[in-house]
């Protein structure tokens, strides 16, 4: 113990901080080790039986050719699994290998195992699968309508979600009517799907593999195998971007169904064509809008009926069709809303998570009605949404009033002062300046410039009365001398710096610099899935309170040391000092013989169902907002359009790590560009015709603009730090604003994204 006051020293690495992230360096240098780099001693490699027809009895399947290959070690059908053939992320009606009835081209009928990847894939093609052909089901409105097959016991419907306010009939001066379309887009995430299955000496299975939710995927494959959950065990391996598409289970069931079975390891990895098959895609939707205003511009009501393509199987298609109908009217004052949000079965492929989450369709929707009805209203785009903003107090559709920030005028604002960029110099000799770019053939004579904008509002975290929640375990222990802080969570890092806010907060809250984040497993508590914009907020905030508890008992420890009251200590720069003598104790010291562990579970305050009837009531715990603004030119000859900018200024709350928040807003308008402009899955008669990253087109690169941010800091009160989520906002309207800022330039109504050539082609 030392009398001397502790120097007082700024803190790299804390919370509001700019910290570099740990895996950063790694992935650009090509050394970090994803799940499709694990290897162990012996290990066989997994294939795939998949169906080629989207709709189809399995008349039988023959795996005799497939055994008598050299290498192989065994073939598994559905008669294989030991417990329940289903899984499903809120409906168990997805077998795990088809036994009767294939839904969708590429579902899986068998696995093989064997000693090399290509021996298990030839074999897999030696597998002889026989149909009787059926009459495929993959226009959604038939699936609506009744017609065509029944695909599942319960009918086609997956959802039906009714939003009810106001009046049932209200009258307004001017209306407007229109019919949009949103495509099937892709999580294009550049990992495909990987994992490493090891048999157990006690019968489990040990699992290695790239997933956004460890014990989700514990629980459906308990039920598989038929293993109590604790001999399921799970690690997360390096994620290569998730983006929704690794909530549901992909390889993880059949490798374990054959790491148990032949009692070796199992690899699997996909390629990419079969990654197109292997997990859910963006909902497509068709959306029909009404909408009523006063002549002066207010909002009088919106009505909107919403149809999502769940494809084959449920996944999350509840959850999306109740999101899209919960912000189809937009961050705008609506005091009259009539909405209903569809989701059904089709035969095509299946659909679920993906960024943004239902509210990227509607989004596209009401601000396209909204630059509608201020076309016919004579008025500016963006005075029209000032003048029907929400803000704190405001009530959203479903009733629910707003508590938080919702500053949407002052996103609007901020965008639009922005300085806009310069023409387009025709004269220049760079042809990159050109839509196109040096694919350009007309000179720029046929060149146009629009302007758009768009606003956006969707939930943070998990809502309509789900337990949410998240679990940490942190351990202040001395090393070498220093003091260091051991975190452990379930959280999946999948690319969006977690690891890095989870270091961040103990520093900030212990004090210490050196922390050790442990690899995410399912020996610790649930984290809940890295999605809905919610793993800093819910495991960040079970990381603080572990932390608090942690800093509690060594203060204690301290008090008896300094003899001083624990009140009046504080921790900060590796050691406990007091704010009335000033005299300090080192935590090496006082840990030197000892170590101090918490766990800590976070609920975010409790949120409800809503009303089946109306929609009614409290079913979300925050709401964040984003505004962008879209500059493009558009080659009118030849139907090439090149983004020269788009500024998004969003709410955050508080930005834990500035420049990961950036990195997020950036990576947010690139998917967003991407939905505006390239990304489709094409799906002719059930079947995806563009399974490669040659065919199905994101955006690079050379077709990034310049991205302009303002990052607003509101803080909130009942977050950790009053921070909001900041994965899916800056995508919400980034769609919205390019297509906006293509009407802009050619003066044609533009429907449906992504917006093809063909449709502004002569404008």
């Amino acid at each position: 113990m030392t009398l001397t006051p502790a120097p007082a020293r700024t803190r790299p690495g804390t919370v509001g901080v700019t910290t570099p992230r740990p895996d950063g360096v790694p992935k650009v240098r090509g050394d970090f080790a994803y799940s499709s780099d694990l290897h162990a001693e012996g290990m066989l490699w997994g294939a795939t039986v998949r169906s080629a027809h989207p709709y189809a009895r399995i008349v039988s399947v023959d795996v005799s050719e497939a055994l008598r290959l050299d290498g192989v070690r065994c073939v598994l059908t559905h008669r294989d699994i030991p417990g329940k053939n289903r899984y499903g992320l809120e409906t168990r009606d997805q077998p795990v290998l088809a036994h009767d009835i294939v839904r969708y081209a590429g579902e899986p009928i068998a696995v093989v195992a064997a000693e090399h990847p290509d021996i298990a894939r030839r074999a897999a093609d030696a597998v002889i699968v026989r149909y009787e052909m059926l009459e495929a089901l993959t226009d959604p409105e038939h699936a609506l309508a009744g017609e065509g097959p029944r695909l599942h016991e319960r009918g086609n419907l997956v959802a039906h979600r009714r939003i009810r306010k106001g009046e049932a009939h209200p009258v307004a001066e001017v209306v407007v009517r229109g019919t949009y379309e949103v495509g099937r887009q892709d999580q294009a995430f550049l990992g495909p799907e990987s994992c490493l299955a090891l048999p157990g000496e006690d019968g489990g299975i040990d699992l290695h593999c790239s997933t956004q939710w460890l014990h989700i995927d514990r629980d459906q494959l308990s039920d598989v195998l038929g293993l109590p959950a604790e001999r399921v065990r799970l690690t997360l391996s390096g994620v290569g971007g998730a983006f929704g598409g690794r909530e549901d289970l992909s390889v993880q069931a059949h490798a374990c169904l054959l790491a148990l079975r032949t009692r070796r390891p199992v690899k699997m990895v996909y390629d990419r064509e079969e990654s197109f098959a292997g997990h859910v895609h963006r909902h497509p939707a068709r959306m029909e809008y009404e909408h009523g205003a006063t002549r002066e511009g207010r909002l009088v009501y919106v009505r909107a009926r919403i149809l999502l393509d769940g494809g084959a199987y449920a996944s999350t298609s509840q959850a999306v069709a109740a999101n899209a109908g919960c912000f189809a009217a937009g961050p705008y004052e609506v005091p009259n809303v009539h909405i209903d949000s569809y989701a059904v079965y089709t035969n095509n492929p299946p659909c679920g998570a993906m960024r943004g989450f239902g509210a990227v369709q509607s989004c596209f929707g009401y601000e396209s009605q909204m630059d509608k009805l201020a076309a016919v209203l004579g008025l500016d785009p963006v005075e029209l949404r000032l003048r029907n903003a929400v803000g704190t107090g405001s009530t959203m559709a479903t009733g629910q009033r707003i508590e938080g920030p919702a500053p949407v005028a002052e996103l609007l604002r901020r965008v639009r002062v922005m300085e806009l960029p310069p023409p387009p110099d025709l004269s220049a000799d760079d042809v990159l300046q050109l839509p196109g770019g040096a694919a350009n053939a007309t000179g720029g004579e046929s060149v146009r410039r629009g302007v758009g904008y768009g606003v956006s509002v969707k939930n943070i975290c998990k809502s309509l009365g789900y337990d949410d929640y998240g679990t940490a375990r942190v351990r202040l222990s001395v090393d070498d001398g220093q003091p260091v802080a051991e975190i452990h969570t379930a959280a999946a890092e999948v690319g969006q710096g977690l690891i890095t806010v989870q270091a961040q907060i103990a520093r900030t809250e212990l004090g210490v610099d050196r922390v050790v984040v442990l690899p995410a497993d399912t020996a610790v508590g649930n984290a809940g899935t890295s999605s809905a914009s919610r793993q800093t907020w819910v495991s960040g905030g079970a990381v603080k309170d572990a932390c608090a508890a942690v800093r509690e008992r060594l203060l204690i420890m301290a008090a008896r040391k300094l003899d001083e009251p624990a009140q009046a200590l504080a921790v900060a720069n590796g050691a406990v000092t007091s704010r009335r003598s000033g005299v300090h104790v080192d935590v090496a010291e006082l840990l030197a013989h000892d170590e101090i562990e918490e766990t800590r579970v976070f609920r975010h305050r409790p949120t409800h169902p809503l009303d089946p009837e109306t929609g009614q009531g409290d079913g979300h715990v925050a709401f964040a907002f984003a505004a962008h603004r879209a500059v493009v030119d558009v080659d009118t000859e030849l139907g090439l359009v090149r983004v020269v900018e788009i500024a998004c200024a969003e709410d955050v709350g508080k930005a834990i790590n500035p420049a990961a928040v950036e990195g997020q807003m950036q990576g947010g308008i690139a998917q967003g560009l991407g939905l505006a402009l390239m990304e489709e899955i094409q799906v002719v008669d059930g079947r995806i015709q563009n399974p490669s990253f040659t065919d199905y087109l994101i955006p690079t690169l050379m077709d990034m603009p310049t991205v302009r941010l303002d990052i607003l800091e509101i803080p909130r009160d009942d977050s950790p730090y009053g921070l909001t989520g900041v994965g899916e906002p800056s995508l919400l309207s980034c769609p919205a604003a390019v297509v906006a800022a293509i009407r802009d330039a050619c003066g044609v109504d533009l429907a449906r994204i992504p917006v093809r050539p063909e449709a502004i082609v002569g404008c």
